[in-house]
């Protein structure tokens, strides 16, 4: 069995306490950020060493959305701009602009040994939603960012990289930055069912997903992460049935303990708990507290990983020329 958790780690090479950690706590997978990056050789062999130090193909993670929010940059990848910025760019052809994004990037990640990105995002972009989040939305009519993140979804999937979809059920309302402190919605449920909450209801046979940090105020006074009736709405309302995971669950947004939040969102219905920061001691509070996958939580990883699947073949230059002649006309 696995643990319900995926964890990071401390920096560009595994450290004989992390390793010793992981393979007795086998984390269901790993995340990584810009601190485990140096070089292409140098993420091939974190990647492996990861993988070894729990003794299965695990899954690995990591934010490569492009534009603000890309953990690895040139000139190891390519650079890409804003989401909401290209599919303006892209008007008719939005969808097919990011088909093509995320299809080269999902080829840079699988070169590194990374199969996992946490994209697409469904977030509803509004005039004033706050800056942290608003252009790295797929559009700001319903239609748009269903068409856009299903584009981007299947980018990924074609690339052998599993998608995850965020934030579930929506984060585009938030005037706060999460990172930071606690957004709360107030807008009534009525508008949230039919417009939010709509977007990840269309997307709801994707394999993976990702809570949202925040309060709406006409349904539970608690944040979506840690409300068992968000989850139910989650579960039941939108219909996703695919492996949740926890945005990082060590965010300002939440309080109290590492360890207590978790407890509290795997009680509410979270099937895994992610923890970005790579600190070993919250690691291992974590660990001591959100026990293994449950047996649906199981059922859920195995189905999501059985869509790990060899890619297709492209032409990396057709692609960029299709992609390049889309946003310049």
């Amino acid at each position: 069995m696995n643990l319900a958790a995926i964890f990071g780690c401390s920096g560009p090479v595994l450290t004989g306490a992390e390793r010793d950690f992981f393979r007795a706590a086998q984390p269901w997978g790993f995340i990584l950020f810009a601190r485990n990056i140096e070089s292409a050789e140098q993420l091939r062999k974190l990647t492996a060493d990861l993988r070894e130090a729990v003794g299965w193909n695990a899954p690995i993670f990591i934010d490569q959305e492009g534009g603000r929010v890309a953990r690895l940059r040139p000139p190891l990848v390519r650079d890409w701009t804003p989401p909401l910025e290209m599919a303006c760019a892209a008007g008719p052809n939005a969808a097919r602009a990011f088909w093509l994004r995320y299809r080269l990037i999902a080829a840079e990640l699988l070169s590194f040994g990374i199969d996992g990105n946490c994209a697409p995002m469904a977030d509803m972009a509004r005039a004033d939603t706050h800056p942290f989040l608003r252009n790295r939305c797929y559009g700001e009519e319903l239609q748009d960012v269903i068409a856009n993140a299903r584009a981007c979804a299947e980018g990924h999937l074609d690339g052998g990289v599993l998608p995850v979809l965020k934030h579930m059920p929506g984060h585009g309302l938030a005037r706060v930055d999460s990172h930071l402190d606690l957004p709360r919605v107030e807008i009534d449920a009525e508008t949230l069912s039919n417009v939010d909450f709509a977007a990840f209801k269309a997307l709801s046979d994707l394999p993976l997903g990702m809570t949202a940090h925040l309060v709406f105020e006409a349904l539970d006074d608690r944040p979506a992460t840690l409300s068992p009736k968000m989850m139910r709405l989650i579960r039941q309302d939108i219909g996703f049935d695919g492996l949740i995971m926890t945005d990082d669950i060590s965010m300002g947004a939440l309080s109290g303990t590492v360890a207590r939040r978790s407890e509290k969102a795997i009680a509410a219905g979270c099937d895994v708990v992610l923890h970005c920061n790579g600190e070993l001691d919250e690691m291992e509070s974590i660990a001591n507290v959100c026990g293994d996958l449950t047996e649906q939580a199981e059922v859920r990883a195995e189905r999501a990983l059985a869509q790990r699947r060899s890619p297709s073949d492209i032409d990396i230059s057709a692609l960029e020329a299709e992609f390049s002649s889309l946003l310049n006309g």
